[in-house]
Parts: C-alpha cells; sequence; structure tokens
C-alpha cells in the first residue's frame, strides 16, 4: 500500500451469526530479533510514507502492559454493531482455565500475533445501552464513527521486561514491515497545537458540577463523572505528536490509529479490560487524582477519592458477573497509588484490580455489551449517570472515555479507558501522518463528582489532568 493513511474505509457486512465460528487458530509466526534499539528509536527509524499504527506501554510493568507494538496496518473497517466487531475478530472465550493471567502473559512471547488495533467511540454505548440516551439528543457528531478498527497482520514487537524485540506473521505479511535496523532515523516530524480552550468554560463547568450535586442530594445517583472539551488548531506531523505525548505521559496503555482525514493519539494510564483465549478478564478502574508534586500520602489518606474507587470497583464487579463464570469476580487489589508521566507531565492515580473467568462461549460481543463504556468515566448506577452525563456536557464525548486496544489473532486481547486521548480531524496533509493546516485537536478531561465535591476544586483536578497536553 502506498504513503497515506490507511486506504479503504469499509463498513462490515452483517452475514446470519455462524454458530460455533471460533477465532483465527492459524499457526502463530514469531521470531526473536537481535535488535539494540529502544522503542523510541525504533519510531524515529519509522518511515514517515510507511502507515503505522501503534500499541505503547511505559511506566509500572504489568502483565498486561509490557509491550510496545509497531504494526503497518492494510485496511481500515468501520464495523456497524459489535456482533460485526465480534465477527471480524473472531474473538470468543474458549474456557478451560490455566496459569494465563492475563494479556500479554505468555511465557515472553508477545501477546499480539497480527489481528486488529482500533477503537470504540464513548457513542457506541449509546447503541448498547438504549435507556442511556436522552430523546432529542443527536450524538455523536455527523460523521463520527461509532468504531474504526485496522487489520494489521505483522508487527513488530517489544518486551519491556526483557528488553528484546520480536517480529510476528507470516513471511508475505512480514515483507511490508520497514527495515528498522537498515534505515536511519528521520528528520523530526514537526506540528503546532494553537491555544486549548474549554469549550464550555469554567463557569459553565462548575454550574453543570453543582446541578449533578443536585442529582446526587436528590438521589438519582451515587456519583457521576462530568467532562469539558478543550479544543484548539492542529497542523503536521501526528506521529510527531505521538512521539512527545507517550515520551512525557510514559502511559500504560498507549494507543496510536490513523485513518483518512482523522488520527486518534491515546495516552491513557487505565486499563477496561484485557482477555486471553482461556477466557480470563481484567480491569483496572481509576478514580484519584493529584499532579505529580502531590503527596501519595495525602490521595490514598483521602475519604472521597476511596468512597469513588469503592463504588466504580462495585459497579466493575456488577458489570463483569453479567459475563462471568458463577462465583469467579474477585477484587484481586482494592487500592493502590500509582505516579504516571514525567515532570510536570505526571499525575498520581489510586487504582484497583477486578479480575473473573467469562463464561466458555462469550464472545467480543457480550463483554462489550455488559461493561462498555468504563463505569470510572459513567458513574453509578451507570445508565443514570450516562443520562446525566448527556444532559450536562454541551458535547458528545467522541472518542474520549470510549476504548482503544487490540484484538490478536490468537485470542489476547486488551482496551484501554481512552482517557487522555487527543482526537484530531480536518484534511490529510503531505505525508503520511500529517494533517493540514485547519485541522481541530480535541482534548477532554473529566472527574467524578461525589456527595462532597467542590465545584472549583473539580475544575482544578480536570486542569492537573490536562497538563500532558497543556505543558
Amino acid at each position: 500500500m502506498g504513503p497515506g493513511p490507511t486506504g479503504t474505509i469499509r463498513p462490515v457486512p452483517t452475514p446470519a451469526r455462524q454458530p460455533g465460528a471460533r477465532r483465527n487458530t492459524r499457526r502463530v509466526v514469531a521470531r526473536r530479533l537481535d535488535w539494540s534499539l529502544s522503542p523510541l528509536a525504533a519510531l524515529d527509524r519509522w518511515p514517515e510514507d510507511v502507515p503505522l499504527a501503534a500499541l505503547w506501554s511505559d511506566g509500572p510493568v504489568g502483565p498486561e502492559s509490557r509491550w510496545v507494538v509497531l504494526a503497518r496496518p492494510a485496511e481500515t473497517i468501520e464495523p456497524r454493531s459489535v456482533e460485526d466487531l465480534e465477527r471480524l475478530t473472531r474473538w470468543t472465550a474458549l474456557g478451560g482455565g490455566g496459569s494465563d493471567r492475563a494479556a500479554g502473559a505468555q511465557g515472553g512471547r508477545p501477546p499480539f500475533v497480527g489481528g486488529w488495533i482500533g477503537l470504540c467511540a464513548y457513542g457506541l454505548g449509546r447503541e448498547l445501552e438504549p435507556a442511556a440516551a436522552l430523546a432529542g439528543r443527536p450524538r455523536p457528531g455527523k460523521g463520527e464513527p461509532r468504531m474504526v478498527w485496522q487489520r494489521c497482520a505483522a508487527a513488530y514487537c517489544y518486551d519491556r521486561v526483557r528488553r528484546r524485540w520480536w517480529v510476528v506473521g507470516r513471511e508475505a505479511e512480514r515483507a511490508g514491515l520497514p527495515d528498522l535496523v537498515g534505515l536511519r532515523a528521520g528528520a523530526p516530524g514537526r506540528y503546532r497545537v494553537g491555544s486549548l480552550r474549554s469549550v464550555s468554560g469554567r463557569r459553565a463547568y462548575e454550574r453543570a458540577v453543582a446541578r449533578a450535586l443536585e442529582y446526587i442530594r436528590a438521589g438519582d445517583v451515587f456519583q457521576v463523572n462530568l467532562a469539558h472539551r478543550l479544543e484548539g488548531s492542529f497542523a503536521g506531523s501526528t506521529r510527531a505528536l505521538w512521539r512527545r505525548a507517550v515520551e512525557a505521559a510514559r502511559p500504560r496503555f498507549g494507543v496510536y490509529v490513523r485513518w483518512p482525514g482523522a488520527c486518534v493519539v491515546s495516552v491513557s494510564p487505565e486499563l477496561f479490560v484485557a482477555m486471553t483465549p482461556r477466557g480470563e478478564i481484567s480491569t483496572r478502574p481509576m478514580k484519584g487524582t493529584r499532579p505529580a508534586g502531590g503527596s501519595a500520602r495525602e490521595l490514598a489518606a483521602s475519604g472521597k477519592d476511596r468512597a469513588e474507587l469503592n463504588m466504580i470497583v462495585d459497579l466493575m464487579r456488577n458489570d463483569l458477573g453479567k459475563v462471568a463464570a458463577t462465583g469467579s469476580v474477585r477484587v484481586a487489589e482494592a487500592r493502590r497509588i500509582e505516579r504516571h508521566g514525567r515532570g510536570g507531565a505526571g499525575v498520581l492515580q489510586a487504582t484497583a484490580l477486578v479480575t473473573a473467568r467469562l463464561r466458555a462461549g462469550v464472545g467480543l460481543a457480550g463483554v462489550l455489551r455488559a461493561a462498555f463504556p468504563g463505569g470510572s468515566v459513567t458513574g453509578a448506577p451507570k445508565i443514570r449517570a450516562m443520562q446525566i452525563i448527556e444532559e450536562l456536557e454541551p458535547v458528545a464525548r467522541g472518542v474520549y472515555c470510549g476504548a482503544a486496544g487490540y484484538v490478536s489473532d490468537d485470542g489476547h486481547a486488551a482496551l484501554n479507558v481512552a482517557i487522555r486521548t487527543a482526537e484530531i480531524r480536518g484534511r490529510d496533509g503531505a505525508g503520511g501522518s500529517a494533517m493540514a493546516r485547519g485541522a481541530r485537536l480535541h482534548w477532554s478531561v473529566g472527574a467524578g463528582i461525589v456527595a462532597d465535591s467542590d465545584p472549583a476544586a473539580e475544575w482544578r483536578e480536570t486542569l492537573d489532568k490536562a497538563g500532558v497536553v497543556m505543558r
């Protein structure tokens, strides 16, 4: 395929469901490489005119956040439904238990062996939970897809634990990958982001928080996550923006996806779901944020932040319970304080870990119908929180608070919660990753509102979270 964003965008046809359909069972081809390149050095050598889809893990190492993947997408597809996505990826929990505790844990071999990299926009939740939509509110914006997925049959994969590169895919598929060792780093790409301004502004956001507090006191909802959008102009290399963002934010679950007229740069620290071929599933909800220079001890002692996280843990336990084997849902870690990002772009986060074992035969569509969007970006109870979000937020969220990640042909899969995520839309520029002048960058930020929230403090928290792009 030639230069430019990844080619044909087409919807998935909707044939009748084939009973017993299984994922691609072809023999996995993975070979270790004798490379000494760092992931950033490899990214610098990826030619600008060769399409790129990427997964990026940095910061704390875990079974779900061990790998960096650089892939060349062959085509871009917009599934019409989660059932179409399931047919496309062929992901179904095979069951049988075992020791594969999370996506990415398979004895040092890459969890991505070729497959799909892409995203589900927050607006997909409107279709999965029709009761969450308010009448008369047209969402999402015209032309914004619910899902975008790219076929990546071959990729380079870097193991952060063993500091070792792999190449995956059959020989004919690998031929489309650039020879990064034989290439020199290109000239640094350039981009320009104009001044970012809140679409709603501080006063409107604080009024929305005050209204949410009225709903909480009336007993409608225990917690609701409210966001506002920062927006500015963008021109230049989206890949250069991606490089700068992953270097500063050190995301555990970063995703880069580029298609005609659009690009998503996600540097999320939060895991929505990770799944293994045997049906083990995990989620890492986050609630509670402080600037990197703040006190981890103060965050750990905060009763408000602890209560927020506890509510979302209960919500995620309930969501996973809809598709899990009886008695398998457990809170593996109730609360941990983690540091994410570098310097002024860093934050302290409180996170938990919930695990379960899916019932045999549960597919990707079943998981998404049970749990999407993630509870940490909606609130509890989820449906009422989503209704309040739709009422109080002036613009549709787009990809923000949806999910982005991968589904591998061997049955491993992981999706982030698409926070700390830039969405860029406009005309394609010269070169494979460039956007022409006049493109717009959207960067939304939010906060969890509970009974003792203070509107001014919640506004400040959203700006803390915006630090990675504002700086």
